[in-house]
Order: structure tokens, then C-alpha cells, then sequence
């Protein structure tokens, strides 16, 4: 069974950087950086040292202030200290809105140690993308996303094969991402059922008055994936 801890910073770390990109966009691979390969390299052995073999679940491509300072998906140097335990020296910015609601699910589920054991949480295109200094998504223009597709392509593959993802079900994050997700698995193959659920950034933007009803819902709809569910 392949050592997640190991494979996973690897990796990311040497995941190629697109050659040709539309006018404006760049792509930015933090985990070259030795300050976040050493924040990912810490988590992932903390959280992803050894267990049966986990759920993906994948959002669009990373933010450059959550994942693009801390290597980890979804977790910004707060959440990475104060829940996850592991210190650094990362300035308390603002509180990424996904990091809050992911954390929340988190904690629903008994918490990071035990959320951890049963699913990995990533990107279908795992570098960050900025467009004029501000993030950006690989499906934010038609001609991104045909440039990325074979990138795309590779790292689904790759985070499956090499990190030894379970086949029969994954989680996509995001809506319009999940059409891509959808679109990936038919041309690869990979899982038999991709559950789609609303971004938890637009959760947080556009349903924050149901905050409590939409983390219920990720409970139980990632609950269904567990081990004797």
C-alpha cells in the first residue's frame, strides 16, 4: 500500500509547471517553497501516515493564501496551528471563509485525527493560478482550461495512483467543478460514483444564514462514504 505521507509531498513538490498559459495567468507551485514542502511534509505525516486506503476529496486548484502558504487543501495557517497542531510562523491573516466551513465539517466528524484517517482532501489541478495578482480557476476561461487539461488529466491520475485512493467513490467540491470531475472520469476511469457538493467558499458567501443545515449536509453525504455506512 503505498505511504501517503511520503508520496504526497513528493508529489506535489515535483508536479510539473504549465508551459504556455493565456495572456495575464500564471501558475505558482508553493510547495517548491522549502517553508511550505516543510508545513506539508509535517501535516502529511501527522494526518496521513498509515490507514486503509482514503476518499478523495478534491476542490478546483488552490487559493494562494490557504494551500499557497500552508501546502495543505483547505487549511490556513490558523486552522493548520489551532486545530491542527502543527506551528510555524505564518502570520494570523483574516480567516479563509473555506478553511472555516471545511473545519467545522471537520469537527462534526470528530476532528482532524479522525476526519484524516478516512479521506484526503486535494485539488483536481494541484497549483495555485492567478490572474492579475488574484486567484483564479481553471474553468474560469475556455482557454485555461483546454491548455491545463492534460495537467489536469495527470495530477487526477497521479493523486489516485500514487496515493492509492480508493476506486469506488470520490467527492468533488464545487458544482461547476464537479462537471469537470465528471468529464475527467469518463475519459480516465478511475471511480464508479463522484458525489458533488457545493463549494464551501460559496456556501459561505451565498448561504451563511443556513450555515448549520449545509454542514449537516456535508456530514451526512460524506458519511455515506465511510467504512460500514
Amino acid at each position: 500500500m503505498p505511504n501517503l505521507a511520503i508520496s504526497l509531498p513528493h508529489l506535489l513538490r515535483t508536479f510539473p509547471l504549465p508551459t504556455a498559459l493565456p495572456a495575464g495567468v500564471e501558475a505558482q507551485s508553493p510547495f517548491r517553497e522549502p517553508a511550505v514542502f516543510d508545513l506539508l511534509s509535517r501535516f502529511a505525516l501527522e494526518f496521513y501516515a498509515e490507514a486503509p486506503p482514503r476518499v478523495a476529496v478534491l476542490g478546483i486548484n488552490p487559493g494562494r493564501l490557504g494551500m499557497g502558504r500552508t501546502g495543505v487543501a483547505f487549511t490556513d495557517p490558523t486552522a493548520l496551528a489551532e486545530l491542527c497542531g502543527i506551528e510555524h510562523d505564518l502570520p494570523r491573516q483574516r480567516p479563509e471563509t473555506s478553511t472555516q466551513f471545511v473545519y467545522k465539517v471537520i469537527a462534526e466528524m470528530g476532528g482532524p485525527a479522525a476526519f484524516y484517517q478516512h479521506f484526503y482532501v486535494g485539488s483536481l489541478y494541484p497549483l495555485v493560478l492567478l490572474k492579475n495578482g488574484l486567484n483564479y480557476n481553471y474553468y474560469d476561461s475556455p482557454a485555461l482550461t483546454k491548455a491545463l487539461w492534460p495537467d489536469i488529466r495527470l495530477s487526477l491520475r497521479q493523486q489516485v495512483e500514487v496515493l492509492g485512493l480508493r476506486r469506488d467513490v470520490a467527492v468533488s467540491l464545487g458544482k461547476r467543478n464537479g462537471e469537470f470531475f465528471k468529464r475527467l472520469n469518463a475519459e480516465l476511469n478511475l471511480f464508479d460514483e463522484i458525489i458533488v457538493l457545493d463549494h464551501p467558499r460559496y456556501l459561505m458567501q451565498y448561504k451563511s444564514r443556513d450555515e448549520a443545515a449545509n454542514v449537516a449536509h456535508y456530514v451526512e453525504m460524506l458519511g455515506r462514504c465511510l467504512p460500514n455506512s
